[in-house]
């Protein structure tokens, strides 16, 4: 890990939500990841500095390398608990879920500065997607409790999925690396994954006291209601609540060839998957999936906020019980306010 700077000023009022008190006189911490996003470290450090020195505040701008965000996550959010601080994610969504876990995890509240790609995250919950006004708008704002879910031992915010769907995140970050980081750079590189995966997935999938036997192509969940949105993906009520307010939501993709994969694409490109043939929604708290693996085999590679692991069969993808703490502009209270929908 890079040297932490301090960036000194004055203190301001401190905010109060569900309990949680954080102290104005402490420094927030910066977990700033070095690789996200197309905007250079020293940009993003001057943007924050900028910020606390307009708002009087003070904060510590911890600058990691991908392969060290994890441990300089869990180690600021575990010195954030303790000084009644909160830490803020610097990035885009993959990162902003390696910092949410630790934070959920050591008990603090957390901020949010994007520099993604879709910034699903930071819009759903009204957090501008500009690092200048999210920065300002962090100094403002108070934690207030959201929902975030887990798939097996991880923490994730926006969506998780196993199947046809890691395969293209993986194909997208190799054609970022080779042609940039842009949304047609990850339409090109989802048009290409389709074009050559056609692996047919049996899933056992237990919901409660129900029991299902699938074949699919992938399933998808997702805990974002602003991604739902824009997929027109959002299924009706099956159970209590609705994706994001208590449930998530599910979609399996059944086995169909490669032009109609095609076809689904451009249904979800224009917001109308839901209507697309070939894919189911359903609404959950708690699924167990049990893929059927090949003799030998235990793990599944799975996908969840843009980042890809290997996890042991079977998959355990439920909402938690306990919500992580947002810092949160107060005008935001949980109702539809343009693209800040709250999940």
């Amino acid at each position: 890990m890079d040297a932490g700077r301090v960036v000194a000023g004055s203190s301001t009022g401190s905010p109060l939500a569900s309990g949680m008190r954080l102290d104005p006189t402490a420094s927030l911490l910066f977990v700033i990841n070095a690789s996200s996003g197309a905007h250079d470290i020293d940009a993003k450090c001057a943007v924050i500095a900028s910020a606390l020195s307009a708002g009087g505040r003070q904060g510590e701008l911890l600058v990691c390398r991908p392969h060290e965000l994890q441990q300089v996550a869990t180690e600021a959010a575990t010195l954030a608990a303790v000084r009644n601080t909160a830490v803020v994610a610097v990035g885009g969504d993959g990162s902003l879920s390696t910092v949410a876990q630790a934070a959920h995890t050591a008990g603090c509240a957390m901020g949010v500065i994007p520099y993604g790609t879709f910034n699903y995250f930071a819009r759903t919950h009204g957090i501008p997607t500009d690092p200048v006004a999210a920065a300002r708008m962090l100094l403002a704002a108070h934690p207030s409790p959201v929902q975030v879910a887990a798939i097996n031992h991880r923490l994730f915010l926006v969506n998780a999925s196993i199947g046809l769907y890691p395969e293209l995140l993986q194909d997208r970050e190799a054609y970022k690396a080779r042609f940039g980081r842009s949304r047609w750079v990850a339409f090109v590189a989802a048009v290409a994954t389709l074009l050559r995966a056609q692996r047919r997935w049996r899933l056992h999938i237990e919901l409660g006291t129900t029991v299902r036997e699938v074949q699919t192509l992938t399933l998808f969940v997702g805990n974002n209601r602003l991604q739902l949105e824009q997929l027109g993906a959002q299924p009706a009520d099956t159970v209590s609540g609705t994706p994001g307010h208590g449930s998530m939501a599910a979609l399996i993709l059944r086995p169909i060839g490669t032009l109609a994969l095609l076809r689904l694409m451009l249904h979800g490109a224009m917001g109308t998957l839901g209507e697309a043939a070939g894919v189911e929604s359903l609404e959950f708290h708690h699924m167990v999936i049990k893929p059927r693996l090949a003799p030998g085999r235990r793990q599944v590679t799975v996908a969840f906020d843009g980042e890809v692991e290997r996890m042991r069969s079977p998959i355990d993808i439920r909402v938690l019980d306990k919500p992580l703490y947002l810092l949160q502009a107060r005008t935001v209270t949980g109702t539809t306010s343009g693209p800040g929908v709250d999940a």
